[in-house]
């Protein structure tokens, strides 16, 4: 699958458009704001393109793709908590350790801890099920012989 980079030329005019955030020569960042009106207007019926045409957006820059998965996008966004708005600044799914007490950082180390140890745990019953199960699996072959 080939993904379609946008030229230098494409870049300017998509950035030109205030319902873009950002432009990138693989991705268009859309407002929040465009979002919601986005999905807004698709829900009343109408077309992703024609959506995107009234909002002064260039199909052929573009492309089928984006416009696809933009849609998609969108359609996530509607059923989530925060909405149409953009979180990936922040709720990057990595907690922060600037300006963390020792205190703090001692807890988290400790539920790292507990954490890994239940894993182990896991683990080594799951390794002695696979083991008992290859054990009877060697019974069974001994007494069918």
């Amino acid at each position: 699958m080939s993904r379609k980079l946008l030229s230098l030329e494409e870049q300017e005019t998509l950035s030109q458009n205030p319902n873009v955030k950002n432009v990138t020569e693989k991705s268009v960042t859309y407002t929040d704001e465009f979002r919601e009106k986005f999905y807004n207007e698709y829900i009343t019926g109408k077309l992703p393109t024609q959506i995107l045409r009234d909002h002064g957006f260039d199909i052929a820059i573009l492309g089928r793709e984006r416009i696809k998965n933009l849609t998609a996008r969108i359609k996530k966004f509607s059923q989530r908590e925060e909405g149409f708005k953009d979180t990936r600044k922040t709720n990057s799914g990595r907690p922060c350790t600037k300006g963390v007490s020792i205190e703090e950082q001692l807890d988290r180390l400790k539920h790292q801890n507990a954490l890994l140890k239940q894993e182990n745990e896991f683990l080594k019953k799951v390794e002695q099920i696979e083991r008992r199960a290859e054990q009877n699996m060697r019974l069974q072959a001994k007494n069918s012989n």
